[in-house]
């Protein structure tokens, strides 16, 4: 019987330590695999333990890795879970993103993200399978140590919070108008059940906050299914709508007849004089630049971070191999690559330059009380809300690394947690000036090191020496691809900065 030692704690109820030795459970059964040899299976159906990780062993038996450990979710349904953690709140952005970039150059950056993501995870995986570590933040602590697990817990705490933050800002903004619609509410009236603030607070109290409780990540499969299929409804009602609006549009007024026929000052300064425009206006650009450039790839990197949810589907995969689940990533982001593009096409070729940064509050200005318009609102409030459980798992686990990385599982320690990140949420979302504030702010800090940065820098470091030197293709590759993800930062956050110190962007409020 091997001794307990300290140990890591990581997301399916079980726990190895970092030290060699694994810590046993509850429950343990011996197993004779055919050559004979004996294998330890672990037997902890009420996860003892607040999560597992598998590492070699230090006394010459045989190495468990996770990839031993028996995941009962199937490949479809981690394809859900994998694809609603990348799908979010980012897909409402990319038709501003485009309105700024112009269709081509939008298309090759929207590529080049999507594409280094997928390389990304293949890092990932790579260095999990060498060490045996399913968690982002322990592939960290093995690279380098306790700074090392501490940047990786830091990151993605900071990058979840911001994405549950957007998801839940558009809870705050889109709600009310859902339900001051269904009431026929006079929008100037201050009632309660239309302020977002607290209607914000209500949906995580009761469906937001349930869903946080369960304790493994696969039970989520279905609700990522539904998620999704609000999120495809949601684009066939932009594409659908792109046939149906004119250009110029006609803004929407409740003041008279006659206003609603008129075009009025659009929000981006374009004049209308007598409802028409010059031909500019109407015609789609293939490239653009101007100071909203600086924002577009933050919004691209925001839109397709995923990382940290990789290893815990991984882990609860069935018959996980690096082969399938890098399959299941590269469909996952095939599938949202294919909806962001179109989303965006369609959303700006339907606005042109007037498209905002919330591609939602755009059709408001057209007909606020439009009913396709309504239940695509309905869809992705469905879609945001169902989506901020997924990612409040991996931010809960990287507080338990960081600060109770031996504790056994503790329902109320696990409550606790998810209550006191929601309060947290809540009150970003209440003073948030706007969505754009959080997907460039996060897009341009978090999203470019857990995407870039972390796993080239921990592949570089747990690959043996031996397998691949340091001046070999792959390792070199990491390297580039790292300094990659550190210019791409710096720049995005230099543009940003000077955006907002001469009064645009966040400075400004948003658009």
């Amino acid at each position: 019987m091997m001794e307990p030692v300290q140990s890591e704690i990581l997301s399916n109820g079980k726990s190895h330590n970092l030290g060699g030795e694994m810590v046993v459970p509850m429950k343990m059964m011996q197993e004779e695999d055919v050559n004979g040899t004996q294998t330890v299976r672990f037997d902890d159906p009420d996860g003892a333990l607040e999560s597992e990780e598998f590492l070699p062993s230090g006394d010459g038996k045989k190495n468990i890795h996770f990839t031993d450990f028996e995941g009962k979710t199937s490949f479809g349904m981690s394809v859900f879970n994998l694809g609603n953690a990348i799908m979010g709140s980012g897909i409402l952005g990319l038709a501003y993103a485009m309105a700024n970039t112009g269709i081509l150059l939008f298309l090759f950056l929207l590529t080049a993200v999507a594409a280094l993501s997928s390389y990304s995870i293949h890092l990932l995986l790579k260095s999990s399978g060498i060490v045996g570590i399913r968690a982002y933040e322990l592939l960290g602590y093995r690279a380098f140590g306790t700074p090392g697990k501490m940047a990786a817990g830091i990151a993605i705490t900071l990058q979840n919070i911001g994405a549950m933050s957007s998801y839940l800002y558009i809870v705050k903004s889109e709600l009310p108008l859902v339900i001051q619609t269904f009431l026929k509410a006079d929008p100037e009236s201050h009632l309660w059940y239309l302020n977002g603030n607290y209607l914000v607070m209500m949906v995580s109290a009761s469906i937001i906050l349930p869903l946080a409780l369960m304790k493994q990540l696969g039970y989520l499969g279905y609700t990522s299914g539904f998620s999704l299929s609000c999120m495809v409804f949601f684009l066939s009602a932009v594409i659908y709508k792109k046939f149906q609006i004119p250009c110029p549009f006609e803004e929407f007024s409740a003041n008279s007849t006659a206003e609603h026929l008129s075009l009025n000052v659009s929000s981006h300064g374009h004049e209308y004089n007598n409802g028409l425009v010059h031909e500019d206006d109407c015609t789609p650009r293939l490239f653009k630049l101007n100071s909203q450039t600086a924002y577009t790839i933050p919004i691209l990197a925001f839109a397709f971070v995923c990382h940290p949810e990789v290893l815990p589907i991984y882990t609860e995969l069935r018959n996980p191999t690096q082969k399938r689940m890098q399959k299941l990533s590269n469909i996952s982001i095939l599938v949202m690559y294919t909806m962001y593009f179109l989303a965006a096409l369609f959303g700006y070729l339907t606005f042109l330059g007037n498209v905002e940064p919330e591609l939602l509050h755009t059709y408001s200005r057209i007909d606020p009380y439009d009913t396709l318009i309504l239940c695509v609102r309905v869809a992705v409030l469905t879609a945001v809300t169902l989506t901020v459980p997924i990612v409040l798992f991996p931010v809960r686990r990287a507080i338990q690394h960081m600060l109770f990385p031996t504790k056994s599982f503790n329902w109320l320690r696990h409550i606790g947690i998810a209550m006191v990140l929601l309060t947290l949420i809540n009150m970003l979302v209440i003073f948030a000036p706007n969505i754009l504030s959080i997907f460039s702010i996060i897009g341009a800090t978090s999203a470019p090191c857990l995407i870039f940065i972390f796993p080239a820098v921990f592949y570089i470091r747990i690959v043996p020496k031996e397998d691949e030197p340091m001046n070999s293709v792959p390792k070199i590759l990491a390297a580039c691809f790292a300094a990659l993800g550190v210019i791409f930062m710096v720049m995005s956050l230099s543009f940003i900065i000077i955006d907002w110190s001469t009064g645009g962007g966040l400075a400004a409020g948003g658009h």
